[in-house]
């Protein structure tokens, strides 16, 4: 025997990093791609009588999202008034609230569309679109989505 050899005990660490590999890609995987897209509307409503909106941002730097919304709604036949002080001139009234977040890009994640009563500012109809980095579609592909969903129009 020499004074060099020594006896090494052997642990299995193959089944231990097999183990550890795929509970890592399914935590990864799990909750990485998350898609949805509702739109609900009151029973009562009928959104076919519905021809003049205004489109009213909550926040001044939500101005991008507003454009697209007024493209959007002008390109399915609505005829859209903008201003804040428009609500006795139209039919209804559109609201939205936009949420970014980073993911080695900054993108929209989700945008909700309420449709409201110009009057009491009731919600007539709401959209949403929920898009993780995934599956994240364009502020343009949203606005379509969430308008489409609320409307029944097919692109």
């Amino acid at each position: 025997m020499s004074i060099f050899s020594c006896k090494v005990p052997t642990i299995k660490i193959l089944p231990a990093i097999t183990r550890f590999l795929v509970i890592g890609i399914f935590i990864l995987s799990s909750g990485c791609a998350v898609n949805r897209a509702t739109a609900t509307v009151d029973p009562k409503t009928d959104l076919s009588k519905i021809k003049t909106l205004s489109v009213i941002p909550y926040e001044p730097a939500a101005g991008e999202i507003a454009l697209l919304i007024d493209r959007k709604l002008k390109s399915m036949g609505y005829q859209v008034i903008t201003g804040q002080n428009t609500q006795t001139e139209v039919d209804a009234v559109v609201t939205f609230k936009d949420k970014w977040v980073w993911d080695i890009t900054t993108y929209m994640i989700e945008l909700t569309i309420v449709i409201r009563e110009p009057k009491t500012e009731y919600p007539l109809a709401t959209g949403n679109s929920f898009h993780t980095s995934l599956t994240r579609k364009s502020p343009e592909e949203m606005v379509e989505e969430v308008l489409n969903n609320i409307f029944r129009r097919e692109k």
